[in-house]
């Protein structure tokens, strides 16, 4: 179950963040009001009906706030089976990243690195998280740190799921530019989308019906079929503004207790990982046997071997 909560980030971009929550069991929390809203009625993420009945405020009581920002193309959803764990002893919330999800879509030019970072601080400031544990996959985890290196005021945590702190350079590019270009849009059905990333997707190795719903939660449908709740264009704006840089300084500048997720079949390697281990001040490292870049989706319960200990040890008093 979630709530949706209106965030103002920079620029007066409007996003859209969803706090998770098990049934209420004591007065709903209430967070801090300067600048966050709080919709009156409840409202759920994109997907099935839940059989459980409408999103409830999460209880008082609850220690410590945990915000989750997704990787490029994705989405608040795509953090759920996490959220909801973590729901159960600490604030959980993801939000929808400028130009993806129910969030605003401002032009190109408005997807800047630092326009990011001061969309996170805005969230963790709006909804009183703070000192907050940033949990961030690839695009997300790059925001997150960055955000910890400019304002430890904020942080007490990071986790970062596998991001490479490496310049990925032009070529990596022009390679989105052409993925992009072999998407077959609009697609007939949800099913025909489940099937063309989980199976006929060039990038895929193997069939990955994981994969397959990852990307059917990025769609919505549309009079012609289902197309992606994001401009393409604005996906590679955004990319443009990191994937040209390394990032190694900036995690250099993380002073609170940091941990480094990788999945062995992921994109981040095991030597680059433990160099980000060795660069950060207080880094740590795990990895999840079975697992691609989509860690914490498809191998849910792996996932969360890996980061709770980690996140039971920041998140307690």
């Amino acid at each position: 179950m979630a709530r949706r909560i209106d965030v103002t980030g920079a620029g007066g971009v409007r996003l859209a963040a969803w706090e998770f929550a098990e049934p209420p069991k004591g007065p709903p929390f209430v967070p801090a009001q300067n600048g966050a809203h709080r919709h009156d009625v409840p409202q759920r993420l994109p997907g099935p009906p839940d059989p459980n009945g409408p999103a409830q405020v999460a209880p008082a009581g609850r220690s410590g706030g945990v915000l989750l920002l997704h990787g490029l193309m994705g989405r608040a959803s795509h953090w759920a089976p996490t959220a909801r764990w973590l729901a159960e002893r600490h604030r959980a919330v993801a939000l929808d990243q400028r130009g993806h999800g129910q969030s605003e879509k401002p032009p190109p030019g408005a997807h800047t690195r630092q326009a990011y970072v001061e969309d996170a601080a805005a969230a963790v400031e709006q909804l009183g998280l703070g000192p907050v544990v940033l949990v961030g996959h690839a695009m997300g985890a790059l925001t997150a740190w960055q955000l910890a290196a400019q304002r430890p005021d904020l942080v007490r945590g990071l986790v970062v799921c596998d991001m490479r702190a490496s310049a990925l350079g032009a070529s990596s590019q022009r390679e989105w530019e052409d993925w992009f270009k072999t998407w077959p849009t609009p697609f007939a059905t949800l099913a025909d989308v489940r099937k063309w990333f989980g199976e006929d997707d060039p990038w895929v190795e193997r069939p990955n019906p994981a994969r397959g719903a990852f990307y059917a939660e990025i769609m919505h449908e549309c009079a012609d079929g289902w197309r992606p709740v994001f401009e393409p264009e604005h996906m590679l704006a955004s990319r443009e503004t990191w994937v040209y840089d390394a990032h190694w300084e900036e995690l250099a500048q993380v002073r609170c207790p940091a941990l480094v997720v990788r999945g062995l079949d992921g994109e981040l390697g095991r030597a680059e990982a433990q160099e980000m281990v060795r660069v950060l001040p207080r880094g740590e490292y795990a990895e999840v046997a079975d697992a691609g870049h989509l860690i914490h989706y498809d191998q849910p319960d792996a996932w969360r071997a890996a980061v709770m200990p980690f996140l039971e040890a920041v998140l307690t008093p």
